[in-house]
């Protein structure tokens, strides 16, 4: 029997110590992973560095005897969208997003997601958001703007950086959401194994175009070795798992941190400038996802 297309946890009572370990370990993870992008790209194609995270989160999953089980006929298609939405659509838009865009504006944007998290849950649920939830979703967008405006308008402006990262956070938001009931059924680290490898197979071909672009300076190669194997890889079955456990738009606030990580480690290694707004904004797009995510009633 295939799986339905999204389910509220198999934990909705409040965090746990486990609940609480997984998100502080998930979200300093994710907050690193921006800064390692923007090492990679330095000397390496985005198309290579997506190729390479995905592909060495899959090997490093692979050697789990309980990653390797064997997913039903009817649940593939649904594989295919964790592999899109979640794995290959965002490795390559953030990889073309910070060959131009500040790794602290990637960072901040993408604290997005519990917000677009719980909009598309709304949606697969055939539920619409109560009105805290609907409250905090406008918040949140309102946030998003702020956020977004320095890069979008004036001398360092990166639209085209702002709307990748954008749809790499929507992608985040459906995955976070369809990922919850394969967990229940299969664990974290199968469902994200094999849609790793089905990402691995869709980035070849970007792979292959971007060879000639690179230059492999020892960075960036160890910037990807570090990105597929921790801050894919094991980082996205922790997720996952978490998804399965609290439902994809609580596990979402594990993104509460990644701004917080993203901007101290853009600015200390990398001597990026954070505009006030930009942080304000942050400020506001997380108060719109604590109210909207607490509102949540899995009934």
């Amino acid at each position: 029997m295939a799986s339905p297309l999204t389910n509220v946890g198999s934990r909705p009572a409040a965090y746990g110590p486990a609940e609480w370990g997984l998100t502080l370990l998930i979200g300093l993870i994710w907050g690193s992973a921006f800064l390692w992008i923007a090492l990679a790209v330095d000397s390496l194609s985005p198309g290579l560095v997506a190729f390479g995270r995905v592909a060495l989160g899959a090997v490093a999953l692979a050697v789990f005897p309980q990653a390797r089980i064997r997913i039903q006929r009817e649940d593939w298609a649904r594989i295919l969208a964790v592999a899109v939405a979640g794995n290959a659509g965002p490795a390559l838009l953030f990889a073309i997003a910070e060959t131009e865009l500040d790794s602290a504006v990637a960072g901040m944007v993408t604290s997005g997601t519990p917000v677009l998290s719980l909009v598309v849950a709304a949606f697969l649920l055939h539920k619409l958001p109560g009105r805290a939830q609907a409250l905090g979703i406008g918040i949140g967008f309102i946030g998003i703007v702020m956020m977004t405006t320095p890069s979008l308008v004036g001398v360092r402006a990166a639209p085209v950086g702002i709307v990748l990262v954008f749809l790499a956070t929507i992608g985040y938001g459906i995955n976070s959401n369809i990922v919850v009931p394969l967990q229940q059924k299969y664990g974290g680290a199968a469902v994200t194994l094999w849609a790793l490898v089905l990402s691995s197979a869709m980035l070849v071909p970007f792979a292959v175009r971007s060879l000639d672009g690179s230059e492999f300076s020892m960075p960036s190669v160890i910037a990807v070795l570090i990105l597929g194997v921790i801050g894919t890889g094991i980082v996205r079955a922790l997720s996952t798992t978490l998804a399965g456990r609290v439902g994809g738009p609580r596990m979402t606030t594990t993104t509460y941190l990644i701004p917080v990580v993203a901007i101290v480690l853009g600015v200390v290694f990398r001597s990026e400038v954070v505009q006030p707004i930009a942080i304000v904004g942050v400020v506001v797009v997380l108060s719109g996802a604590y109210l909207a995510t607490r509102a949540v009633n899995p009934d």
